[in-house]
């Protein structure tokens, strides 16, 4: 059974930091391409960050230079470290597994920034 399973969201003030984390389990962890994906109320569901299985990242223009997507592979754990972080970041944040088109989700994290 495949799992992703995010945790790490809260309440923050602007300015203020969050880590992110999806845990996953159930696939090979390695092999995938992982992805950040957040989605706002009545928003639709945007790509924050992406993190190929070799290492390279891309990152939405909205987040760059404040965010960081990193894996650790012998944990099957991504990590999105969020810096400065804005009212307009406040959204449900979701883990993403790609390979060859087959995609697997995790339940989501709520992110919430006010002050």
């Amino acid at each position: 059974q495949v799992q992703l399973v995010e945790s790490g969201g809260g309440l923050v003030q602007p300015g203020e930091s969050l880590r992110l984390s999806c845990a996953v389990s159930g696939i090979i962890f390695r092999l995938h391409s992982m992805q950040w994906f957040r989605q706002a109320p009545g928003k639709q569901r945007e790509l924050v960050a992406r993190i190929f299985s070799g290492g390279i990242t891309n990152y939405a223009d909205s987040v760059k230079g404040r965010f960081a997507i990193s894996r650790d592979n012998a944990k099957n754990t991504m990590y999105l470290q969020m810096n400065s972080l804005r009212p307009e970041d406040t959204a449900a944040y979701y883990c993403n597994a790609d390979m060859n088109g087959v995609n697997y989700w995790g339940q989501g994290t709520q992110v919430t920034v006010a002050s």
